[in-house]
């Protein structure tokens, strides 16, 4: 499903127009990105939880060339489901 799909079956369920979904959606993206962006994480009783995690510089190899290169620490988005939404898919 893509985004489009998603602001249309939305708007269906909640009786909707897609205008006001999609700036729902819009916003709902936005606060998550700024929200994580500050280092908080987001908690949704049933459904999960969306925080950062820092991953640490480690060694790898390049493929082409086999030589050893160092990858960067980096911070990574990371959705966790919660039992609700777990539940519901089994």
């Amino acid at each position: 499903m893509n985004k489009a799909q998603l602001i249309s079956k939305i708007a269906e369920d909640a009786g909707m127009q897609k205008k006001e979904i999609e700036k729902v959606i819009n916003s709902f993206v936005n606060v998550v990105t700024d929200t994580l962006k500050s280092g908080e994480k987001i908690q949704m009783v049933g459904f999960g939880t969306f925080e950062v995690r820092e991953r640490a510089e480690r060694k790898g190899f390049n493929p082409s060339t086999k030589a050893e290169i160092t990858i960067p620490a980096s911070k990574a988005p990371v959705f966790k489901a919660g039992k609700g939404l777990k539940d519901a898919i089994n």
